[in-house]
Parts: C-alpha cells; sequence; structure tokens
C-alpha cells in the first residue's frame, strides 16, 4: 500500500487499548495510526494534537509493543500516536514492511 500499512486488531480490545471501551456512542471501529521513529515524538505530537484542539483519550504509556497514546480529532475520530521499537521506518517516517 506504499507509504500506508493496514493492521487488524479486535474491536473490543482496540476500544479498550484507546480507553473508549464502553463510550456512547462507540466509534465505527477503526482508528488511525501515527508511527515516529522517537519516543519522545510520541508525547510532542499529543501535546500538539491537543493544542490543535484534540481529546486525550489515553495518556501516552509504556505497552508491550512500545510507548503510545491515544487523542480524538474534534470531530472524535481517535488516533494513535505510536513509538513501536520493532518497526523500521524510513527517512520519511513510512514503515518498512519484509
Amino acid at each position: 500500500m506504499g507509504e500506508l500499512a493496514v493492521a487488524l486488531y479486535p474491536r473490543d480490545e482496540l476500544l479498550q487499548d484507546c480507553g473508549m471501551a464502553g463510550a456512547s456512542p462507540a466509534p465505527g471501529g477503526i482508528t488511525l495510526a501515527h508511527n515516529v521513529a522517537e519516543r519522545a515524538m510520541v508525547d510532542a505530537l499529543m501535546a500538539e494534537a491537543v493544542a490543535a484542539g484534540g481529546t486525550v483519550l489515553d495518556a501516552p504509556r509504556d505497552k508491550p509493543w512500545g510507548y503510545t497514546g491515544y487523542f480524538a480529532d474534534p470531530d472524535g475520530h481517535p488516533w494513535e500516536v505510536a513509538h513501536v521499537p520493532s518497526l523500521q521506518l524510513d527517512e520519511a517516517g513510512r514503515i518498512v514492511l519484509g
């Protein structure tokens, strides 16, 4: 998919992971993710999202796969900002697969 990657994750687990379990109405079952090369970039992008009108859903924290946080954009769509050390990113920040 060029610069994009699709990952499948069970919906209930996704809602739990992004801090939206039990939300009413629940989001449509997807999140968009922005993967970054450095842990500190997660905090910086989360702060930038909040300054632009976003709402923190799940503050950045360590998880088994990396350091991630979630925010909702002004329309309520959940976004993940993630530093996943096992992902290789190219110089433009795109995930390198294979």
